[in-house]
This record gives C-alpha cells, structure tokens and sequence, in this order.
C-alpha cells in the first residue's frame, strides 16, 4: 500500500472508480493532468436548496472524483507531484457569494491526502447560474505527475 492509500484509509475517505464516456475522465499532456468537470451528489442551488456545509461536503465530493479521473489515467496517486490548479463552480441562489467557503472543502481536502507541499494549489472559486444535473458543484483540477 502507497503512502496516499495509507492517507485515504486514515481519512476514511475512497476514491471513486472514474468511468469514460462521450468525454475522457482525463487527459494527460507532458507530465500535466487535466480532468473533466467532476460535479457533487448534493444537488441544488447554494444558499436556498443546499446550506454551505453541504454544499462544502460536495466540494469534497467533487474532488475526490476527480482524483478517480487521475487514478484512471495515470494508476497511481502516489505519481502526483503537485496539485497545480483547481476550478471550483458553485451553483449559487441568487445572492449567494461565499463561493470560496464551499470550494475550502476542496482544498482542504487535498491538502489533507497530499500534505502542504504537494496539495497546496492556485484555485479559482466561481459562482454559476447553472451545473449538470442541478449540481451545487463541479471541480476540474489540473496536476503535475510523475512516471
């Protein structure tokens, strides 16, 4: 066992198997991933259908989905090297703007699995109209890996 399933297990957190479809989980290109939007379970608008803690429990989510893209790809977490970006969408009722305290989930999520050095990232935490499926969130992430 890896030092990142080690982290998983102590976390109590599991990665979800990424499934391709019309769209690849992710793509690779040089030693950077790129993953496909991963969107939450929790569904509705932020701020009036869904409150900010479980629209931050969807972040987290949404992220650990998008690591199962990762894993698809590249077959082990233990390859990363840095979390480089990440895009937080937050499907927001009118008026809601505390976009960034959802995405935290997110963040602080990596930051847990991966430890500061590697999970610390640039990130942009935006709040949309609308998300697949009436989502309350949706991540991409980028990553650095090694082979």
């Amino acid at each position: 066992m890896g030092r990142i399933e080690e982290r998983l297990t102590e976390l109590g957190l599991e990665i979800p198997a990424a499934a391709p479809g019309k769209l690849a989980p992710a793509v690779r290109t040089g030693n950077l991933v790129y993953t496909s939007g991963a969107t939450s379970a929790a569904t509705g608008k932020v701020g009036t259908d869904v409150t900010l803690e479980q629209a931050y429990d969807g972040a987290k989510d949404a992220i650990l989905r998008c690591l199962g893209s990762v894993q698809w790809l590249v077959g082990d977490l233990n390859k990363v090297t840095r979390i480089v970006k990440m895009l937080g969408m937050v499907n927001c009722a009118d008026g809601f703007s505390n976009t960034p305290a959802v995405i935290h989930g997110a963040t602080d999520t990596l930051v847990a699995i991966f430890g500061q050095e590697v999970g610390w990232h640039t990130r942009s935490a935006i709040g949309v109209y609308q998300l697949p499926g009436n989502a309350a969130v949706e991540i991409e992430l980028i990553v650095e890996v090694r082979d």
